[in-house]
């Protein structure tokens, strides 16, 4: 096909990989005390999360981050492999530690508290950047989270302006959306953000509105900085597309929530994997709710079932545990 000539790789990841620790409580939590619950752990990040998920849905994937050299980096390692994830990206650090998050979830499975340790996410450099370049440069899609230091983001996005290679932006987090502004100001902009309401209002400088009217005038501000869609997550209510002329309101799909972890993961994940497939963006936003609301309904922050969606049977397959290269 021609998503796999023009390139080993149709979509490269530069991003997080955790351990995920996550404490879920058997009955409303009450705060200052013990809960009983169940805990358990699994491998995450945004970055992995999302790469792992492309490759459910038959995406060849490369995987570019930084883990420490010790048990949990191993382990993440060997997972993503097995899942057919490239891993040749990912740098293990002496002397650091592999990044954790660590969340706890009421009995309903909503998030109430989280805590990510990234601090292995420091030693990720331009030169790290640099190094990575030559097999990032052909790509269809290179995805980059807000775990960069805000150095190594601005550098990538001027590598990837200079080459022409549009860039999928995921702040992560409302401190970490911070870290794109100094691109923006350079005229660096990605191609698409992927911003939630608190992590939109941080890229435009001032709160926004959880309505229709309010989200659409945000975005236009990050068109105009050179963005050319904003995708922005609304939880409950779905999502808003903005592109230039065109501002498309999506409602998510009703699920029965087990655990959120990794849902907006599973959204990028999906929406890029249909654009791949020739769908138009507000189609390919469509069905990412689709996707999430299977994630929602799993205790698994990318389940295996991803791969046999009806629907991704017109997406180029290898089976998970292959090695695409």
């Amino acid at each position: 096909m021609e998503l796999m000539a023009r390139a080993a790789f149709a979509v490269a990841v530069v991003g997080g990989l955790n351990m995920d620790f996550k404490a879920r409580c058997a009955q409303a939590a009450v705060p200052a005390t013990s809960n009983p619950g169940v805990t358990s752990h699994a491998p995450g990040g945004v970055g992995r999360n999302v790469a792992e998920g492309l490759v459910r849905l038959g995406v060849r994937v490369r995987l570019c981050g930084v883990v420490g050299e010790d048990a949990l980096g191993r382990e993440l390692l060997a997972q993503a492999q097995a899942a057919g994830v490239d891993v040749s990206g990912v740098r293990a650090l002496p002397g650091e530690a592999t990044g954790t998050y660590t969340a706890l979830l009421d009995h309903t499975g909503d998030l109430l508290y989280a805590v990510a340790d990234m601090r292995v996410m420091d030693a990720l450099s331009p030169a790290l950047v640099d190094g990575w370049w030559p097999a990032l440069a052909g790509v269809r899609w290179l995805v980059v989270d807000g775990n960069l230091p805000e150095v190594a983001l601005t550098h990538l996005l001027r590598r990837a302006k200079a080459g022409a290679v549009p860039v999928v932006f995921e702040p992560v987090s409302v401190p970490k959306a911070a870290r794109l502004l100094t691109a923006l100001r350079a005229g660096c902009a990605p191609h698409t953000v992927t911003p939630n309401l608190d992590e939109l209002g941080v890229l435009v400088g001032r709160s926004v509105e959880n309505t229709g009217a309010a989200i659409t005038q945000a975005a236009q501000a990050l068109l105009a900085l050179g963005v050319q869609q904003v995708w922005v997550r609304r939880g409950p209510l779905g999502s808003l597309l903005v592109t230039p002329g065109a501002a498309h309101v999506l409602a998510a799909v009703p699920a029965e929530v087990v655990d959120v972890t990794g849902a907006g993961d599973a959204l990028l994940a999906a929406f890029l994997a249909a654009q791949l497939a020739g769908d138009a963006p507000e189609a390919a936003a469509r069905f990412a709710h689709a996707v999430a609301a299977l994630v929602v309904a799993s205790r698994e922050t990318v389940p295996p079932e991803l791969a046999g969606l009806a629907r991704l049977a017109r997406f180029p397959t290898h089976s998970p545990g292959e090695n695409p290269c």
